[in-house]
């Protein structure tokens, strides 16, 4: 299905990166190790290079980064890209001081659960969580995102998720969105920054 989507010449969600990225670009400390979970035709994972971190990006999509390449290429960054499918990526022991997952909504329930679990194994101890995504409120709006209730984030179901974890940040809201065709308009998002103990 990605492969697809990303088959148009247009970047289906922009080149700029996700609000949300820029908003906490803080925390993106120059020379940190970072990996961007699916992230599409690059637009994140460019930015987090651009801010000096030495970034892996992952994704099932080859479309989506062939475009991601071009997008580095033009931006004049190194980003380590990676054909995987999130099913059989290997989450390497502590090997990231920042993870970013970003609109990765795709994850029913018990692969949700796997992919968190992958998260919290392949960030260092201290390492950050940087995730954002769409409530469940997000299907009154329709402006992106998945159309399975299940696969939205609760803020409540986070906060459990990630309880023994340094909350830095988890705030549900209603923004405007305008991210490439893909994410544009009215849209009730949530952002989890956690702090992996250690």
């Amino acid at each position: 299905m990605w492969d697809e989507r990303y088959t148009t010449p247009d970047y289906v969600f922009g080149t700029e990166p996700s609000g949300f990225l820029v908003r906490n670009s803080g925390f993106l400390e120059p020379g940190a190790k970072a990996l961007a979970v699916a992230d599409g035709e690059g637009r994140n994972s460019v930015f987090m290079a651009e801010k000096g971190l030495r970034v892996t990006a992952m994704d099932s999509a080859a479309t989506g980064l062939e475009k991601a390449r071009r997008l580095a290429a033009e931006r004049a960054v190194a980003v380590d890209f990676r054909l995987a499918d999130l099913k059989s990526w290997t989450w390497e022991p502590e090997a990231y001081d920042v993870v970013a997952a970003i609109f990765i909504q795709f994850a029913a329930p018990k692969f949700r659960e796997e992919i968190f679990n992958g998260i919290e194994r392949t960030l260092k101890p201290g390492g950050l969580l940087l995730l954002h995504g769409y409530t469940p409120r997000q299907l009154e709006f329709g402006t992106g995102g998945p159309s399975a209730v299940e696969n939205l984030y609760e803020p409540d179901m986070l906060a459990r998720r990630f309880g023994t974890w340094e909350i830095v940040r988890l705030e549900d809201y209603t923004a405007e969105l305008a991210e490439g065709a893909g994410h544009s308009g009215t849209s009730a998002l949530v952002d989890l920054i956690a702090r992996k103990p250690g």
